[in-house]
């Protein structure tokens, strides 16, 4: 560790410049990977992605080659190495390679060089669902997380504590030896246990509860395991010559696949609603209009048509008087679905009383995220049918029975007896432990998929039982499908610990241990750890409140594994550090709350870091305030200003895109990404003041390099104007204040307004050291963009600038035909594909841009490529990207959407390009040389 008034030791390669586009790609390619994802393992709510989580921690390690002038004397050099830290950093985002053991161990021996062998622990005080923790774990850290939420401390003990003490080990179950031989890698024993296990409690809870769930009867007579139950809810119809149990469906339809489509067809007979199945041209579907009961303001009656308000409904479920029918049965076919009308059978069959011992709690008054007090639900239990909570109580019990069972079977195994697993055991005892967490987790995943919260989805590619969860709140549901328990899919119990069991097999051998503790992250001790953390982000999510859910199921069935962590009836909640209005008298209390509790949480951070490296911290809310003066303030600058005030010089800023849209934003705005990650130093106690005139000088003369050095990496121009607020932040928030010419200390919004005024300078000042044509296609460009103009502005224009037009038409980049003494500026779909730069004797950076855009829009990266591999080295490529870049900057700014796309594609593909340029280049000296 250094003094507080060292300067930076070493910059890291996270201070300079990234691949992110790679790592943003990466990011958003998770969320369609499933199995074996650590997600998976149980629910948690916004995860950051692993590959950036896996990035940031390197980059945050790894130093930058500009901090070692002996090594890389040249910018050419240390743009060399550059480009290949960030060629490892995106192989190491790739999903597929996560299981890379070589890899990663060269990525470990990376950090050890950059950390003089001898690499900090990693900590995350808001450790949620483990990505951070698990990821440092991966790269050979060591890990701890923190939490003041149960449920998320067992997540991370399961992802980075529990596995490495039995990573390697053979399965104790007696069927082992007819599933694998020699041998068991990874986590691949335990997974199996888990498998095994899992298997014996299902035909363990068959034998209590099958009963329970009988199959269907087919139209043929043949017998058929249901799929699901699907209910409505229903009210009394307040319309007195009616009455009927009228019910409250959002669709009737059952299945949407083409030529094979259903769905439920009510009718009214003596007083009571009947339902039949529709099929095929026999029946007529429902239309918009008459599809379901219910929407957003009012519900309909189907016996009488009578309109009935919301407000009737809740007051009918506050009282206690909401029921439920059966209205379809949804029965296994042959790679199909059969959808059956409901009968007494199946009704009965349902009838059952709730156990009296089920796991309960009463849901909170107000939440954020929670909708279905309105409407008569009071506790926990209310979200389950009767028949629901029979099997999840089953399920639980089963989990302290299958303990004893394991702990027998790994004594007979060889396992020596020993502690549990809370008192740091690793013998029988802690191994049957790990396996009853596992399989708590497996059943606790089912309480999201077995509750009267769950739709019926009719999609073709789905008809199937949806999550409890499809949001991050927990809101009504009218019609419900009830999955069957033992029919194969979400709803039942080997699926679901197969889900988890995955997990445990991806899991990497080579792993440092790991702590995972309960604690507040405003007590957490930081001291000799480095932070990496996602904090809760604000208002957006009520954590506590949404995980009491699965708390409930989880301390049934692991309370007597974990006491002490699982000892509360409930989740804790007051110290939760997220701005609740509920919880602390309001918006303003809820702000200041958490505002002071973030504060402190950084404030400590700053007393006890590491001066050798920066911390990182992802930040995501949205929040917008409005000051007494008028002036709108957002969540962001609140953020920014709150780490300078907690000691903290910010040193960069990545925007982190778990989702790629089409839709571009203004550059000038700093919107937001889906989530930012920022880098931070402490600022030295004694940090100089500066002026409004200082602060701007700096600007000029350091944001160029630093715009240099970001564009190094495979960055789109999209994300270039936020990525560029770190630097010009580091600058601002280096010094104590910065003072405005009438001596008010500047804010951080005045301070965002001139970095961007600056950004926009410096990509300016980038057009002279184009060529003539590029210096005026640009100006035609930014007044015209690929409009039609009058001949005598451009005339000016190319004369200004030493260029000809009759040259430029040549060129085949603008056109002077068509309409009298008009030009129009030839857009990249329009111009020669024929062009061969091999024949061009006065080629311009314009034409190589255009062309490129064109051929990357109509034939994709390989044959760019190729191209550029026939353009001469004259042409500057560092030139040709930062052209493409100021394109999209100036579509941007115009608001020419379509074109801001194409350059923002182009520029994002810019360092792939220029490889696969290189590779032809090379394989074609290779054929001329004959080797």
């Amino acid at each position: 560790m250094t003094s507080a008034s060292t300067p930076h030791p070493k910059r890291k390669l996270i201070e300079v410049a990234l691949p992110l586009e790679v790592i943003n790609r990466e990011s958003a390619r998770e969320k369609s990977i499933r199995h074996g994802h650590p997600s998976t393992l149980h629910l948690w709510w916004a995860r950051r992605p692993l590959a950036a989580a896996r990035a940031v921690l390197f980059s945050q390690l790894v130093d930058d080659p500009s901090s070692h002038p002996d090594r890389f004397p040249s910018e050419t050099d240390v743009a060399a190495e550059r480009k290949r830290l960030h060629s490892l950093i995106e192989r190491m985002v790739t999903w597929e390679n996560s299981g890379d053991e070589d890899l990663f161990r060269q990525l470990h021996q990376e950090i050890l060089d950059a950390t003089g062998g001898d690499p900090p622990a990693i900590l995350d005080p808001f450790a949620g669902g483990g990505t951070i923790p698990l990821e440092a774990q991966r790269l050979g850290l060591a890990a701890a997380a923190s939490d003041l939420n149960p449920v998320a401390v067992l997540i991370n003990k399961s992802l980075i504590e529990i596995p490495p003490k039995f990573t390697k080990l053979p399965p104790v179950n007696p069927g082992a030896a007819h599933v694998r031989t020699g041998t068991w890698p990874h986590s691949t024993g335990l997974a199996d246990d888990v498998r095994f296990y899992a298997q014996w409690m299902s035909n363990e809870a068959h034998r209590r509860i099958g009963r329970h769930y009988p199959d269907a009867t087919l139209p043929t007579g043949a017998s058929a395991p249901v799929v699901a139950w699907i209910w409505a809810r229903t009210v009394a119809c307040p319309n007195p010559a009616c009455g009927i149990r009228m019910p409250l469906v959002r669709s009737w339809w059952l299945g949407k696949k083409k030529g094979k489509e259903s769905w439920v067809i009510p009718s009214v007979t003596d007083g009571r609603v009947t339902y039949r199945i529709g099929h095929g041209s026999k029946d007529l579907p429902p239309s918009a209009e008459e599809d379901g009961t219910v929407g957003r303001t009012g519900a309909r009656c189907v016996g009488c048509s009578a309109s009935v308000d919301l407000k009737y409904v809740r007051s009918e479920g506050r009282n206690g008087r909401i029921g439920f029918d059966l209205i379809a049965i949804v029965a296994q076919g042959n790679r199909t679905r059969h959808y059956l009308e409901p009968n007494e059978e199946h009704r009965t069959a349902a009838a059952l009383a709730p156990p009296q011992d089920s796991p309960d709690g009463p849901l909170p008054a107000e939440a954020l995220g929670f909708r279905v007090q309105a409407y008569g639900f009071k506790r926990y239990a209310d979200l389950f049918t009767a028949r629901q909570l029979v099997a999840l109580t089953t399920y639980s019990d089963l989990v302290s029975e299958v303990r004893d069972k394991v702990a027998l079977d790994a004594r007979v195994a060889g396992r020596q007896k020993g502690l549990s697993l809370e008192q740091g055991g690793a013998g029988a005892e802690a191994y049957a432990d790990a396996v009853s967490i596992y399989l708590g987790f497996a059943v606790s995943r089912l309480a999201s998929t077995n509750s009267s919260l769950c739709r019926w989805n009719s999609a073709p590619s789905k008809e199937s039982v949806s999550d409890t969860f499809a949001r991050q709140a927990i809101s009504m549901v009218w019609d419900f499908a009830e999955g069957n328990v033992w029919t194969k899919g979400p709803c039942e119990l080997t699926s679901s610990a197969g889900w988890v069991a995955r997990v445990l097999d991806h899991l990497s051998s080579e792993r440092s241990p790991g702590n995972a503790r309960q604690e507040n992250a405003t007590k957490s001790p930081a001291a000799g750890q480095l932070i990496s953390t996602d904090p809760p982000y604000y208002d957006n999510i009520g954590y506590s409140d949404l995980s009491d859910y699965f708390y409930i199921w989880l301390r049934r069935s692991l309370r007597n594994v974990y006491p002490s962590l699982l000892s509360t009836l409930l989740v804790p909640k007051s110290e939760e550090l997220v701005a609740n209005p509920f919880r602390h008298g309001g918006k303003d209390g809820a702000h200041r709350f958490f505002e002071s509790g973030f504060n402190e949480v950084f404030q400590r951070a700053r007393q006890t870091t590491l001066e050798d490296y920066p911390i990182s911290v992802f930040y995501a809310f949205k929040q917008a305030e409005t000051t007494n003066q008028g002036e709108a303030s957002t969540g962001w600058e609140t953020f920014l200003e709150g780490m300078m005030n907690s000691g903290w010089a910010i040193t960069a800023t990545w925007p982190m895109r778990s989702e790629r849209g089409g839709r571009m934003r203004d550059v000038d705005s700093n919107a937001l990404a889906s989530s930012i990650v920022l880098t931070l130093r402490p600022r030295p106690e004694g940090a100089a003041r500066t002026t409004r005139r200082g602060f701007l000088g700096a600007l000029k003369a350091e944001l160029p390099d630093a715009m240099r050095e970001l564009q190094q990496g495979a960055i789109a121009p999209v994300d270039l104007p936020q990525a560029a607020i770190g630097p010009g932040m580091a600058i601002f928030s280096r010094h104590s204040v910065v003072l405005n010419d009438d001596g008010q200390p500047m804010r951080v919004r005045a301070a965002l307004s001139m970095i961007n005024e600056v950004l926009d300078e410096v990509l300016s000042e980038q057009e002279g050291d184009f060529d003539a044509d590029t210096r005026f296609a640009l100006a035609w460009f930014r007044q015209h963009g690929f409009d039609t103009g009058d001949f005598g502005d451009a005339d000016n224009l190319a004369r200004a600038r030493n260029a000809s037009l009759e040259h430029l038409e040549r060129a085949g980049i603008l056109s002077l035909r068509g309409t009298r003494g008009k030009v129009t500026m030839l857009p990249p779909s329009q111009i020669d594909p024929e062009w061969d730069p091999g024949t061009d004797n006065s080629i311009s950076t314009w034409e190589v841009v255009m062309h490129l855009s064109r051929t990357l829009t109509d034939s994709g990266i390989v044959a760019a490529s190729a191209l550029l591999s026939r353009v001469p080295e004259s042409i500057d490529r560092d030139l040709c990207k930062e052209l493409a870049f100021l394109l999209f900057a100036l579509a941007e700014d115009a608001k020419r959407a379509k074109v801001a796309i194409e350059f923002n594609a182009l520029g994002t593909a810019w360092n792939d390009i220029v490889a696969g340029a290189g590779a032809v280049a090379q394989q074609e000296s290779f054929d001329y040389t004959g080797g």
